[in-house]
């Protein structure tokens, strides 16, 4: 493939994915709240997930080990993750959520050196070092964020990423029954729609489609085909390019995310959150895998 045409796949999907975080803030504006949120993600994903796999003809299997996986990543791949981060999101500035997210890989190491799937590195735990003094910019000084108690807020906007961490350790150790990237995405979105709606309806967070509609509803299909889009490209381009190459669109997705933070919601930031960005930035450089990166998530 390509380079050029490989590196401007990657920044478009590291655009598509960066923009989740301001339509998620915008998604929550007006009184939505996750289960809500979560289901017609899942369900407008799970449409477009369905029609990719009926073009290129390739079913979805249904047998009870497959549907373990799907419920897995159900769960910890979507359903409680994405909870805490629309919570967090009715709190925290957009670019803050951006920040945070870039902690997967730093929490992922960790945990791969406890599963006994990785070797200690010096340089790896530096840019875990590295990470936790981003988080402690974010959290600690009182000029970093606007208003006042918010720190409690960062700490759940790190549910996410720690399930996200979870979720690539499992995939890596375990595996995920002979289904494909995009099989266990839309396993995973079928079946987490059915759990969410029942939920959503149970807690009074279900979101009527009927309209009228105003920009939270609008937000919601936006990060849904933003989400699907990216991931799509994301499994065409492993197979282009290969997982290393692709797994670089985690630096774009944050450097995006607190760019559309900007352009879309108009946020600023303190030279704290700045230097936050940039040591978080370096960190999940150090942090990332080298060779082989298996994963189900941005």
């Amino acid at each position: 493939m390509n380079r050029n045409l490989a590196l401007a796949v990657l920044v478009a999907m590291g655009a598509l994915w960066g923009v989740t975080q301001p339509l998620s803030k915008i998604a929550v504006s007006e009184g939505y709240r996750d289960l809500g949120i979560i289901f017609w993600q899942m369900a407008i994903g799970a449409f477009g997930l369905g029609l990719f796999c009926l073009i290129r003809r390739k079913p979805l299997p249904l047998a009870p080990k497959q549907l373990g996986v799907y419920l897995l990543i159900a769960l910890i791949g979507t359903l409680l993750p994405n909870s805490a981060s629309f919570t967090a999101a009715v709190h925290l500035p957009s670019g803050i959520l951006s920040i945070v997210i870039a902690t997967v890989p730093m929490i992922a190491f960790p945990i791969a050196l406890a599963l006994g799937m990785d070797r200690f590195s010096a340089l790896r735990m530096l840019g875990l070092l590295m990470g936790l003094t981003a988080i402690i910019l974010i959290a600690a000084p009182d000029a970093s964020l606007p208003g006042g108690g918010q720190i409690t807020w960062v700490f759940v906007a790190l549910i996410a990423p720690l399930f996200y961490a979870i979720e690539g350790n499992v995939v890596a150790k375990w595996g995920t029954a002979g289904l494909d990237a995009v099989q266990v995405l839309l396993g995973a979105s079928l079946l987490g729609a059915l759990i969410a709606a029942p939920l959503a309806l149970a807690t009074g967070e279900w979101i009527n489609p009927l309209g009228p509609w105003s920009a939270p509803d609008w937000a919601i299909v936006g990060i849904a085909l933003a989400h699907t889009a990216a991931y799509t490209i994301y499994v065409w381009l492993v197979g282009q390019t290969g997982a290393v190459f692709a797994s670089q669109v985690g630096y774009l997705v944050t450097g995006f995310g607190v760019l559309w933070a900007k352009l879309i919601l108009g946020e600023s930031y303190s030279l704290w959150v700045w230097a936050a960005l940039a040591l978080m930035l370096m960190g999940v450089f150090l942090v990332q895998p080298r060779r082989t990166v298996r994963s189900l998530i941005t």
